[in-house]
């Protein structure tokens, strides 16, 4: 089972001006001034997860874009995965292809049904190599073992990071792959309290919990770094916002625009001078 490395992780003095200002109380959070000095992070740069691909630069979920990400520079791609009746991994958000007039689910059609727009996971590791991380949103539980399956032969299982909200499935999947599990969840879906959520993932092998971006505050990603646990954000659309949260410690953040990500994790004198017009324009839905 693959391990964070080490980090040296905040104290309370350090955490506690962030993580008192939480998002139901502070709407803007993301608008305050971010910390002088950024809380520490289990991984640095973070990982810029291009979602599905980065469709803000192209087709959702295709092999054009999900190129397209990786040249602009992001270090990682997500993408949702399915199962075709024929035990193919196909990449695309909503798993239903028409056929015959009729919407289908992809588990009751064939690959060559689904059609050449859809790829699968062996394509795009054709298509694009393993240099990257790649982020897989189990849209079909069954579809596990065959997206493990094809990372391994492509050699790339050290680099995926399989995620789902079902904890009995999570802890099922720790013992199958060396890929890294994480938890998509929220905070309001931690009825026992993010503390006790984080020492279950660290006794489960459970590598990193991914919530969205407005649930994170410094004190909640210092909570779970104490654990040696990953820390993702999802649906960071904005600059600004990326910013915000490298500065919280964040280890990897899912958008839609390369570039803004890019800028926002940049170091903070980079990012002097240099707001991005994503801080002006509204949120994608994720």
């Amino acid at each position: 089972m693959p391990h964070a490395a080490e980090a040296p992780v905040a104290g309370p003095e350090t955490t506690a001006n962030l993580g008192a200002c939480r998002t139901e109380g502070c709407p803007n959070w993301h608008d305050r001034e971010v910390p002088p000095q950024p809380l520490p992070s289990l991984r640095t740069p973070p990982i810029t997860f291009a979602h599905r691909g980065g469709r803000a630069h192209g087709p959702e979920n295709s092999l054009e874009t999900f190129a397209a990400a990786l040249e602009l520079g992001a270090t990682g791609l997500e993408t949702d995965v399915w199962l075709s009746s024929d035990g193919h991994p196909m990449l695309d958000h909503d798993g239903v292809a028409w056929h015959r007039g009729v919407r289908r689910a992809f588990s009751s059609l064939r690959r060559e049904r689904i059609g050449p727009d859809v790829p699968t996971l062996a394509e795009m590791y054709d298509a694009c190599g393993t240099d990257f991380e790649l982020s897989v949103d189990l849209k079909d539980p069954a579809a596990a073992g065959a997206v493990i399956e094809t990372a391994r032969d492509a050699g790339a299982e050290q680099r995926l990071w399989i995620c789902h909200r079902d904890w009995d499935l999570l802890t099922d999947l720790r013992e199958r792959t060396s890929a890294r599990i994480v938890d998509s969840t929220r905070v309001r879906r931690m009825k026992e309290g993010p503390e006790r959520r984080a020492a279950a993932m660290a006794s489960s092998g459970i590598d990193a919990v991914n919530l969205p971006a407005k649930d994170w505050t410094g004190g909640l990603a210092a909570l779970f770094h104490r654990f040696k646990r990953f820390c993702f954000g999802w649906d960071v659309q904005h600059t600004r916002l990326a910013a915000g949260l490298r500065d919280m410690g964040l280890d990897g953040l899912y958008g839609d625009h390369v570039d803004r990500l890019l800028a926002g994790i940049a170091s903070p004198q980079d990012r002097l001078g240099s707001r991005s017009d994503g801080d002006l324009r509204g949120t994608q839905s994720g």
